[in-house]
């Protein structure tokens, strides 16, 4: 079994196709097809129903290995590569800001498989506010940066994390305080809390819902704000409310601070950003842990079910898989 052979099996299941599968690895389709059918014969089951395209049980419990298993081939390419670096090279750092609560319970979970996978790497981890959503990247004064939602800058690389519903957090004893739910209409009403003019427009739209409104400009509290915590500090006082991913509400629990999740409202995402190319050893076998448990792990870490196309049953073979890296 040869690492190219995971590879291109992995590319079929994610693309779906074994013509997007080979254009995404720059092979042609009976080079992708004939590593997938290599793999099959090396493990002596079928991983993949040809007509329609779909994963077997087998298939289905292997993904996670295999996904694992290049993750940590590429920590292991990161670690020996680093090795080379020119003498008085110093000390390898990775600089980690987290805006918020990150990506919910996958930002630890992540940190920690790092933590074993690359032991010679001194971790740096800081919060980011809310206008430093691309700058502190840009200005590189972190390498990697868990945020929400997605920049739009080209020179910013983003690995999606999680994908969650919206709530908004209201006073408790404010007039939305015993509310199930709301919708947008609602939200146009309420005073969310301002943030400050140099924060990135995306954040912006993400905060106050400019596209699912269709741009229509809602009411604004008094308050700036530039963190969770101020946001939470002006619900509290009945000043504002604010809008948050779903998981928001599992590390805020907050005294006069409730949350109601809008029905209407469109998912929206957190992510690993970086700066688009970097070469960096440890930003690419970060980067590499992330998306592997992103995808094997987060829906169980995340206390919900796998959604269609992710593969996250297996969820002890893939953590076995990363904790491999500490030999």
């Amino acid at each position: 079994m040869e690492l190219r052979e995971l590879a291109s099996f992995l590319a079929v299941v994610e693309e779906g196709q074994f013509a997007r599968a080979a254009a995404r690895l720059f092979l042609s389709p009976p080079a992708v097809t004939a590593h997938v059918q290599r793999l099959e014969r090396d493990l002596g089951v079928r991983l993949l129903e040809r007509s329609p395209l779909r994963l077997t049980g087998a298939g289905e419990r292997f993904v996670p290995h295999a996904r694992a298993a290049l993750a940590a081939a590429n920590a292991a390419v990161a670690a020996a590569t680093a090795v080379a670096e020119p003498p008085g090279a110093g000390e390898q750092v990775l600089r980690v800001g987290v805006m918020g609560h990150g990506s919910a319970e996958l930002t630890p979970a992540i940190v920690r498989a790092f933590r074993r996978a690359r032991p010679d790497v001194r971790l740096e981890i800081g919060p980011l506010d809310f206008t430093e959503h691309v700058t502190a990247l840009v200005e590189n004064r972190v390498d990697v940066a868990f945020v929400r939602p997605a920049p739009d800058d080209e020179r910013i690389a983003v690995d999606v994390l999680t994908t969650e519903p919206r709530i908004v957090c209201v006073p408790a004893e404010g007039p939305f305080g015993d509310a199930a739910a709301l919708r947008l209409a609602d939200v146009l009403d309420l005073p969310i809390a301002r943030i400050p003019d140099v924060t990135p427009a995306v954040f912006a739209d993400y905060l106050y819902f400019t596209r699912a409104v269709n741009g229509e400009r809602g009411r604004r509290g008094p308050d700036v704000v530039r963190s969770p915590q101020d946001v939470l500090l002006s619900v509290a006082a009945g000043r504002g409310v604010g809008s948050a991913l779903a998981s928001f509400a599992r590390f805020y629990p907050w005294p006069g601070v409730r949350y109601v999740p809008i029905v209407d409202a469109p998912w929206d995402c957190s992510v690993l950003a970086t700066r688009r190319g970097d070469p960096g050893g440890p930003v690419r076998a970060f980067r590499a842990l992330a998306g592997a448990l992103a995808r094997d792990v987060g829906p169980a870490l995340l206390g919900r079910p796998p959604v269609p196309g992710e593969s996250g049953q297996v969820v002890r073979g893939a953590l076995s898989g990363i904790d491999s890296l500490e030999a």
